[in-house]
Formats: structure tokens, C-alpha cells, sequence
């Protein structure tokens, strides 16, 4: 996993969004709740899961190289209703509805 240098300005980044009156959709789920509007990426932990699986066939005697490359497969979309209430932005039913987590 990579850790964003924006992931650790999360604060910041989400104060100059509202600030500005910005609706930004962030790719991690800690944006949201740091008071973002709304973040869609994948599920980290089905990654990490991944990993360990990747992990435990290395170990075992796997050549890396003979390891497929994967895609994320699990993702999750996670909305903030108070960021969306302080924008003026009505979220539809129909979006709240697929989302995995909704912050009120």
C-alpha cells in the first residue's frame, strides 16, 4: 500500500475544499471522515488481505514473477451528509442508498 502525501494534509485539504465551497470526491475513505464530502476507492481491507495471501505464497516458494498482477476488486463509496449539508448539495436517495457508509 502507498501512503499519499495528501492523505496526511487530510485536514488541510478538506478545510481549503469548504473553504472554497469545493464538493471534492476524494479516493480514501479517512477524507470523509475528516469532514470531505465524498470518497470512492478501493476497500482496504480486502487489499491488505490480498497482500497477506501474496505474502504467505512468496514464502512458501512462489517466485514473485510467477505471481499475477491484481486489481482491486472491492470497493467502497462513503459519503458525508454533514459536507454535503454545509455545500447546499442534496446527495440522492438512490446514491445513499449504494453507499457502503454514510456519515451524519
Amino acid at each position: 500500500m502507498r501512503f499519499s502525501v495528501h492523505t496526511g494534509r487530510r485536514g488541510r485539504i478538506v478545510a481549503l475544499a469548504a473553504r472554497h465551497g469545493v464538493p471534492a470526491i476524494y479516493d480514501r475513505r479517512e477524507f470523509p471522515d475528516a469532514g470531505g464530502l465524498i470518497s470512492y476507492g478501493h476497500h482496504r481491507a480486502d487489499a491488505y488481505r490480498q497482500l497477506g495471501i501474496y505474502t504467505g505464497r512468496i514464502l512458501k516458494g512462489t517466485k514473485p514473477s510467477e505471481l499475477p498482477v491484481l486489481q482491486p476488486t472491492r470497493f467502497e463509496l462513503v459519503i458525508n451528509l454533514n459536507a454535503a449539508k454545509a455545500l447546499g448539495i442534496e446527495i440522492s436517495p438512490k446514491l445513499l442508498a449504494t453507499a457502503d457508509e454514510v456519515i451524519e
